[in-house]
């Protein structure tokens, strides 16, 4: 039965890609892209020009770059890429685990939740007081932090322990925030999982996976936190503290229908993908 359900499951997805014409179509104009950023090719921007921040769109990101230690936190944006090499460790902080933007766009934005930040990653979307409401965006992992979890390194575990059984999680929360600084409420989304009481149940995310944010009402702006069950008493989370996102849409902006179906489908499937290969 299930191999039944999957293979309907399959030939459903096919007949969708036909009928969205094999792309991500999106409805309604996106408040921040990233492409409209420019970049030299396989490279990125993290603040080193001490700009304190960028525009995408009509989108704010922050960023705080010090020049002593060479270190940034808040956002950057990339167009890295994985055709030459997978980049594993500290070097695979500014590439995006999919290889690529959402739909196959070039530029994404990386956060950075440092544990000495003053200001977590934030985006004001907008001035005036009665704000806009988000409709949701694209998140995946990072390189640095995917194969962490994946394997493990030299501060981090490996998420589900030496025989798969722990409980391990790696959750991204984003707040909206009004004009006066007050929650408007909190979204939570497991860029890895591993509570399932099936081991073939666990995953961490490797492809792009849509986020609803219209839950959240009418923001000025949104602010990200990341936390995780792999914590050292001095130092704090041991899991790398990334996350990326592409394509934030507003008021209204969702794929379109035959499009809504084929993310799911996609979502569905690749996550059975990525379950048969960590069972491997």
């Amino acid at each position: 039965m299930v191999r039944r359900n999957y293979t309907i499951m399959h030939c459903a997805l096919i007949a969708t890609i036909c009928l969205a014409g094999g792309g991500v179509q999106l409805t309604g104009a996106p408040l921040a892209t990233f492409d409209d950023l420019s970049l030299s090719a396989d490279s990125y921007w993290n603040g080193s020009d001490l700009a304190g921040g960028f525009t995408s769109g009509q989108a704010d990101f922050n960023n705080n770059y010090s020049a002593d230690w060479g270190s940034w936190d808040g956002w950057a944006y990339s167009n890295r890429t994985n055709d030459t090499a997978i980049v594993k460790g500290f070097d695979g902080q500014y590439t995006a685990v999919t290889g690529v933007g959402q739909g196959g766009s070039s530029n994404y934005g990386v956060g950075y939740c440092s544990a000495w930040a003053v200001e977590a990653p934030t985006i004001s979307v907008s001035s005036d007081p009665s704000g806009l409401e988000v409709t949701g965006a694209y998140f995946t992992n990072t390189n640095y932090g995917y194969y962490s979890m994946l394997e493990g390194d030299f501060a981090a575990k490996k998420f589900g322990g030496a025989d798969g059984t722990d409980a391990d999680w790696f959750l991204l929360s984003i707040t909206g925030l009004d004009a006066a600084g007050q929650s408007t409420g909190t979204v939570a989304f497991y860029l890895a999982d591993f509570r399932g009481d099936v081991a073939g149940d666990d995953y961490i995310v490797s492809d792009w996976t849509w986020v609803d944010l219209s839950g959240l009402g009418r923001v000025n702006s949104l602010q990200f936190g990341l936390t995780s069950t792999d914590n050292d008493p001095m130092w704090g989370m041991n899991t790398p503290a990334y996350f990326v996102m592409d394509s934030l849409l507003v008021d209204g902006s969702v794929p379109e229908p035959a499009t809504a179906v084929l993310l799911g489908l996609g979502t569905l499937l690749a996550a059975r993908r990525r379950r048969r290969g960590r069972s491997l």
